[in-house]
Formats: structure tokens, sequence, C-alpha cells
């Protein structure tokens, strides 16, 4: 499971980064109010279980805040794929195991691993969101599917 879970979290940030560059690609989607706050939640919802995974404190408030423009939400976006990836080099299949609880949802607990693929689920879900709201705005989303991403593996580019 673990090469798996490496391979979905990989492709989840090369997802990202290639859709927030379809974005900038297109004016009118990288000064989008919708677009940012959407993509802007994904980042938050990463940050919040690799955090909670971490046991790092994680400043609801601080987060909340969303960037004023897409290159500043793309250094954060890059800036938290290094601190997932640096951790997740290290993980062991019993830290994954470790069982974690929010206060979000109270009386519930879960394994770091299902904290992991449901972050990779969340992304996937509200990029397809964002594909709509990119195609309103006359641009073409780029093909994210993480079976085509096996095939080369392509890297992540947050430029």
């Amino acid at each position: 499971m673990m090469n798996t879970l490496h391979d979905l979290v990989q492709h989840k940030w090369y997802a990202n980064a290639r859709f927030l560059r379809a974005m900038r690609e297109r004016d009118e989607a990288a000064s989008d109010k919708q677009l940012l706050e959407l993509m802007h939640h994904v980042l938050v919802a990463n940050r919040f279980w690799l955090h909670l995974s971490r046991a790092v404190p994680f400043d609801i408030e601080r987060e909340r805040i969303v960037p004023e423009s897409l290159n500043a939400l793309v250094g954060q976006f890059g800036d938290t794929h290094t601190e997932e990836t640096e951790w997740l080099a290290k993980v062991t299949e019993s830290d994954l195991a470790k069982q974690l609880e929010t206060p979000y949802m109270p009386g519930r607990s879960f394994s770091v691993e299902q904290g992991i693929l449901q972050i990779c689920m969340h992304s996937h879900g509200h990029r397809a969101q964002a594909a709509v709201r990119l195609r309103q705005l006359g641009a073409k989303p780029p093909t994210l599917d993480f079976i085509a991403w096996l095939k080369d593996r392509p890297a992540v580019e947050w430029s």
C-alpha cells in the first residue's frame, strides 16, 4: 500500500500544479475569485490533514485567509508540497496506522493513512468542480487522470 499511497500523493501534487498552471494561462481564470477560493480550500484541507498527521498546530484563522493573487497561492501550494513530500519520505507503516482525532468530527477517529486518502480524493473532487468553472471562463482544463500520469510520472512544476 505504501507505494500506491506515495503515487496518489505525488499525482495529487502534479494535478494541483497542472491545474494552477491552466488557470495562469487564462487571465480570466487567474483572477477569478471563485477559482482562487476553491483552490485555496483544496490547499487548506491538505494542510489541515498534514498538520494533524504530523501533530503540528494548525492555525485555522490564519489558514482561512485567501491569498490576493494566484502567484501567492501557487507559492503556498509549492511550500506545502515540499513539506508533505519530506514528511511522507519518512513515514512508516506504523505511522500510517496512528489514529487521528479532529475537533471538526467529534467522537470519530481516522488513521493517518485514511487522512492521506481523504485529502487525495478531496482534492480530486474539488479540481473537478474547478474544471467546470475553468470551462465557463473559456479555458480547457488539462487532462489529470491518475492512470495517464502513471505512464510517465511527470514531475510537479510550480512555475
